[in-house]
């Protein structure tokens, strides 16, 4: 599998939640390159690069959100698809749209507690 660079951005929530996001994807993507840190941000952002794993099958349990997050995830399509499809089995989720460049995509999900 190709390299993957993910960037996710997150809003909503407090940095526990956005701690949860991030330990959801690591499932599938490995270890984050940068994760969420700041206590006071309103947005918080996390990366992912490597080769990434195939994610598990079934609902992953990555524990409770205190409250709705707002995550916007940019990288490949792939990429993009496989963290969509992760976080799906992760939370309660609504998709907000997806936008497609030329070699990236940018999904929006909203994750509800």
């Amino acid at each position: 599998m190709p390299d993957t660079q993910l960037t996710v951005t997150l809003s909503g929530g407090d940095v526990d939640d956005a701690r949860t996001v991030v330990r959801a994807l690591e499932g599938t993507f490995g270890a984050a390159r940068q994760r969420p840190s700041e206590e006071h941000a309103t947005v918080r952002v996390a990366t992912f690069t490597g080769e990434g794993r195939e994610p598990a099958d079934g609902r992953e349990d990555a524990g409770p959100l205190s409250a709705p997050v707002n995550v916007t995830v940019l990288g490949t399509p792939q990429a993009v698809r496989r963290a969509g499809d992760t976080l799906m089995r992760s939370f309660t989720t609504r998709d907000e749209g997806t936008a497609a460049g030329d070699q990236e995509q940018e999904r929006q999900l909203l994750l509800e507690p």
